[in-house]
């Protein structure tokens, strides 16, 4: 069992940054991918980016080369920094965890455990 427990959202200016953090409590943090997930109002959840248990990502179209992230394992720590913000970016934005052993990290019920969300706003 994880629980997982987000913070560093806000309303920003366009332009601005942002770092979300993700906090996992339990036991077996290493062992998940981690996925940072958005979702607006009247629009589906969508994935932002992925970071395997070894640190590597993969992230969505909309946010390659604005956004990264990063997980310190031994602090059982997530991270987004999100930079280059854009309205569009507004959102509600999830961490969630996925057992190592499956593949399909755009697939929300590949995720197990979930955070409460932050919200993000981007005014222009």
């Amino acid at each position: 069992q994880v629980e997982l427990v987000e913070s560093g959202g806000g309303t920003v200016q366009a332009g601005a940054s942002l770092r979300l953090s993700c906090a996992a409590l339990g036991y077996g943090f290493s062992t998940y991918v981690m996925g940072w997930f958005r979702q607006a109002p009247g629009k589906e959840r969508e994935l932002v980016l992925a970071i395997t248990s070894g640190g590597s990502t993969g992230s969505s179209d909309s946010v390659k080369g604005r956004f990264t992230g990063s997980r310190d394992n031994a602090k059982n720590l997530a991270f987004l920094q999100m930079n280059s913000l854009k309205p569009e970016d507004t959102a509600r934005y999830y961490c969630a965890a996925m057992p190592y052993h499956r593949r399909d990290y755009y697939d929300p019920s590949s995720y197990d455990y979930w955070g409460q969300g932050t919200q993000v706003t981007v005014s222009s």
